[in-house]
């Protein structure tokens, strides 16, 4: 008669398992290869081991002899099996990944899984499989633009440094104009959103004008100066350049964040800020509005108020925008910039070898 290996716990090993065997967070496997070797421990052989845990009592005998060779260790983790022979072969998953990367489907951009599953002869759970392992998503896509400004150093240096360390006794402002906003009214009502539908909007909209807002965000505080008018000419924009004369108080510096519109270029626009001399104008690079931090509340304007909003004319469009500036500046809080100079250089010089290096198509 064949007897099982005896089990001996150390003090250490049995509070160990128990805890194991008690375990609410462990796999459930785990916990009946503890509860084994605890009643391999107790004396139990391991027919009466299987009976009790309803298992084989060669599964019992293998977990008490795997315990016997490997301790608790040992409990915690499967032996590596060899699992099902692949199907798809590692040339087969080579020309995929290189039908993806340096190819397009003659009718399309980019490929799809049904596309590729096509092509490459196999299924579209497989073309995800290896997608997935490489990394690829040929449905994604990002934009980029680099500056091919001459002066970018010098003017993202000065920008970020009005951003990090603000002069004394001043006010920087970002300036832009957010043009052309359209008054949209839909064709139809809307159905408001109610448990387990959302609301619903008409695809289609009935124009009833435009407006142009001017706005200046104070990059320290974060208050919005704004003005709305009809057109975004120069003179609309010495109006504005005005209205910040206005508010600001006598005796602060302006440093002014704009972008290079030819409006805010214009040769009674240069005459007027000679004449007020606590104006000081800062470009951002050419191609780089993303410096200028009054977009950000542009963003934010439109996504929160603007892109679903319903405007039967051009004076509930303005009413609806200075509504949200007020609020807004009822407790403004700025937008904080945190990036250097230095690492946003390094960061386009890496974009700018990475599109060097690439390979033409």
């Amino acid at each position: 008669m064949r007897i099982a290996s005896a089990v001996d716990l150390s003090p250490e090993q049995r509070q160990a398992l128990e805890r194991m065997a008690r375990g609410r967070s462990l796999a459930a496997r785990v916990v009946e290869r503890a509860r084994v070797v605890l009643l391999a421990s107790d004396g139990l052989e391991n027919k009466e081991i299987a009976r009790r845990m309803k298992m084989t009592p060669e599964k019992a005998a293998r977990w008490r002899n795997r315990f016997l060779a490997g301790g608790i260790a040992a409990l915690e983790k499967d032996a590596p099996r060899s699992g099902r022979t692949p199907t798809i072969t590692e040339r087969r998953v080579k020309r995929v990944v290189e039908m993806t990367l340096h190819s397009k489907p003659a009718n399309a951009t980019h490929w799809s899984t049904r596309t590729m599953a096509r092509a490459a002869g196999i299924s579209e759970a497989s073309v995800r499989r290896i997608w997935r392992a490489h990394g690829l998503k040929p449905h994604q896509v990002r934009t980029f633009k680099l500056s091919r400004d001459p002066r970018f150093q010098e003017k993202l240096e000065d920008i970020v440094g009005l951003y990090l360390n603000p002069p004394e006794h001043a006010i920087v402002l970002c300036a832009d104009e957010k043009s052309q906003i359209q008054a949209l009214d839909r064709t139809q009502p809307g159905l408001p959103m109610k448990k387990g539908c959302c609301g619903t909007m008409t695809h289609d909209y009935k124009r009833n004008g435009t407006a142009t807002l001017f706005a200046a965000l104070d990059a320290l505080e974060g208050q919005i100066i704004s003005m709305c008018d009809d057109r975004h000419r120069h003179q609309e924009w010495l109006k504005f350049l005005r209205a910040i004369d206005d508010v600001v108080p006598e005796g602060k510096q302006i440093h002014m964040i704009v972008d290079n519109y030819s409006t805010h270029k214009h040769a009674r626009v240069e005459r007027w800020l000679q004449r007020h001399p606590r104006f000081h104008m800062h470009f951002t690079p050419t191609g780089c509005s993303w410096l200028n931090m009054v977009e950000r509340f542009f963003r934010d304007l439109t996504e929160n108020r603007l892109r679903r909003g319903v405007f039967r004319s051009v004076e509930d469009l303005i009413t609806a925008i200075f509504d949200y500036i007020d609020h807004h500046n009822d407790n403004p809080k700025p937008f904080i910039w945190t990036a250097k100079a230095a690492d946003i250089l390094e960061k386009v010089k890496r974009a700018r070898t990475a599109r060097n290096n690439r390979p033409s198509e």
